[in-house]
């Protein structure tokens, strides 16, 4: 078993990624996906039904995550597999922060754990499959640490 995937190491930490959460991300993040439940387009609708506010959606929270992977990873890395559960929703005003821990490599294959917290808690935690076609040990992924160099946040945190 090959332990690396370009320059990425088992238990390497990846760069946080701070994302804004606006009104236009959601709105635009359901639209896109055709998702066009009221909960997140109409903040007098969502209020009608428990919710504070309009709230991110599930396929909007996959392609951030997604994002953050291949921004990390580069042009030609492929998601093989991404495994995501929601907690804390996403409500306008507030940030997200995704941060990943590379768990398992082999080959040009790395599963990376990915949580992305808020203000009011980890709205994202799963595991992402990637894979880098012809990576080698020359450093194709930039900004890793190592994970005993980092400082860890827990969820909520901002660093």
């Amino acid at each position: 078993m090959n332990t690396e995937v370009g320059a990425v190491r088992v238990g390497d930490v990846l760069p946080p990624l701070e994302i804004e959460i606006t009104r236009t991300l959601i709105v635009a993040g359901a639209i896109a996906s055709r998702d066009y439940q009221d909960v997140h387009h109409d903040a007098e609708l969502a209020r009608q039904k428990g919710s504070p506010d309009i709230f991110m959606n599930i396929l909007t929270t996959n392609g951030l995550v997604g994002r953050y992977i291949t921004d990390r990873f580069g042009p030609r890395s492929v998601l093989w597999r991404v495994a995501i559960r929601l907690g804390a929703p996403n409500y306008p005003g507030d940030t997200m922060v995704l941060t990943g821990t590379v768990e398992a490599v082999e080959g040009d294959t790395a599963t990376v754990r990915v949580v992305g917290a808020n203000g009011i808690g980890r709205h994202v935690t799963g595991t992402v499959t990637v894979t880098v076609p012809g990576a080698d040990s020359a450093g194709d992924v930039e900004g890793s640490e190592r994970a005993e160099d980092a400082v860890v946040h827990e969820a909520g945190s901002r660093p």
